[in-house]
């Protein structure tokens, strides 16, 4: 049936010229999709710049290129957080997260903070929890990140089925049946997980089995890779097709990212094999900026890396593609969010009820069809642990503990080399009012990290960051 619609939407646009456009309007109406699938692809701890439609030569992502050709391209999406947890508290309530206290990367429960409360908030809905509403069927493949007391998991977070694992990162080879950290089970309530082979291919695999087993119904596929966040671990093909490149680490990075390429592909031909392509909208997008340091990811042409509120940690690649709705090929260059992902799903599945002002994103689709102006001259504001930012139009400014405010104009310094600050002292005081008005009214976080992870970040904002792409010999 669905095979069927798409074949009259695709005549209907081809025969537009021989129609009145009346006639074309009511032929499209009947011709609508019945539903909308939704399917949500985040990779973890990815460069900005190791991506071919991002710029890079180095690392080979044809399948992400051909994601980004035929869909649409945001030059300037971000997300909300600089690190895992907060961002994807944020992309999966639609909320800004430091809102609701969800400040902190999850780890130990510090001195003087309540288990119960090591999670994200039970307070807020997640887009399952709105999905389900809709007659949804939600799917969890990967990483959760968001709380592992019973009261946190997924499968009492909206989702129906989850495959994986709910800690931060996971090992790439191997789980063990009493495991912790790295090495924790994986779990699922729909099957016994199979042994590890590479878990880059399991996520990609259950993807597909996800979207074989649920292709007649409305559904909505979470696929939380874990690649390229550490451990290093590459499987020895895909290390061979990097051998050129001398640094080990980066060898692996590369090797790491053409799997994760390779399974994204995987996903977008099994969409195309059970003839949903045209009516499921797809994202791409990374949780925050590479870590640089720990994964030798680059971020270029951005300055900063995960953990921080430059560039390199927020600044993330980032598409949308839905052929028979969004223009093929756009490049927008107007600021989104991943805080936008939410109500744009819930826009596109038909929900009337929600109140769509409770969210801090939008819903994106009328303003990538023209329906809507462009977004333009959006705020955004970040906190993170020592990290405060704003950016409004093109300028932004950055507030950490042991300086003064940095204040650049992104439009003719996306690098952030040159702070302007005190040659535009009056800009500078208006955003950071408007900045600390926002940050006091912040509820308390609800968890802390460990304090050594302050120190840490605040170094990060002096390091040397690589602002253009390796030369490919």
């Amino acid at each position: 049936m669905k095979s069927f619609l798409t074949l009259v939407c695709t005549l209907a646009f081809s025969l537009s010229p021989f129609f009145a456009q009346g006639e074309i309007d009511s032929l499209s109406q009947s011709a609508k999709p019945t539903h909308y699938n939704l399917v949500l692809i985040v990779a973890d701890d990815l460069g900005y710049g190791d991506l071919g439609f991002t710029g890079s030569t180095q690392i080979k992502t044809p399948h992400l290129d051909q994601l980004a050709a035929s869909g649409v391209t945001f030059t300037q999406g971000y997300v909300s957080s600089a690190v895992c947890s907060p961002s994807r508290a944020g992309f999966i309530t639609g909320i800004n997260q430091v809102e609701f206290g969800h400040d902190n990367n999850l780890a130990g429960v510090e001195l003087g903070f309540d288990v119960e409360y090591n999670g994200m908030p039970l307070s807020q809905k997640t887009i399952a929890d709105h999905l389900n509403k809709l007659g949804y069927v939600n799917g969890l493949i990967g990483k959760w990140h968001l709380g592992k007391e019973p009261q946190f998991h997924p499968l009492k977070r909206g989702f129906d089925e989850f495959w994986g694992y709910t800690g931060g990162g996971h090992d790439y080879f191997e789980s063990l049946p009493d495991g912790k950290g790295y090495k924790e089970p994986l779990e699922s309530n729909f099957k016994t997980p199979d042994p590890i082979t590479y878990i880059t291919d399991d996520v990609g695999n259950e993807s597909v089995d996800f979207i074989e087993r649920h292709k007649d119904e409305p559904f909505f596929l979470f696929a939380a890779f874990n690649a390229p966040h550490t451990p290093m671990q590459a499987l020895e093909e895909d290390l061979a097709l990097y051998q050129h490149i001398e640094d080990k680490k980066r060898r692996t990075y590369a090797a790491m990212v053409h799997r994760l390429d390779l399974n994204v592909g995987k996903i977008m031909q099994s969409l195309e094999d059970q003839g949903l392509a045209e009516n499921t909208l797809v994202v791409f997008f990374s949780d925050n900026g590479g870590p640089t340091d720990s994964n030798a990811s680059i971020n270029a042409p951005y300055r900063g890396q995960k953990g921080i509120l430059l560039e390199g940690g927020i600044h993330v690649p980032f598409v949308m593609n839905l052929p028979g709705l969004l223009p093929k090929g756009l490049i927008y260059n107007e600021q989104v969010t991943s805080l936008d992902v939410v109500p744009t799903f819930l826009a596109l599945a038909g929900d009337t009820e929600t109140d769509m002002g409770i969210f801090t994103g939008v819903d994106l689709i009328p303003h990538l069809t023209g329906e809507s102006a462009p977004l333009a001259d959006r705020e955004m504001t970040w906190k993170f642990t020592i990290s405060r930012a704003i950016r409004e139009g093109d300028w932004k400014l950055v507030s950490i503990p042991d300086r003064m405010p940095m204040l650049y104009n992104l439009a003719e310094d996306p690098s952030e080399q040159n702070d302007l600050a005190l040659q535009h002292i009056d800009k500078a005081t208006y955003l950071l009012k408007k900045l600390g008005k926002w940050d006091v009214n912040l509820p308390h976080p609800v968890f802390l990290e460990g304090a050594v992870w302050k120190k840490r970040q605040l170094g990060l904002y002096d390091h040397e960051y690589q602002l253009k792409q390796p030369e490919v010999k």
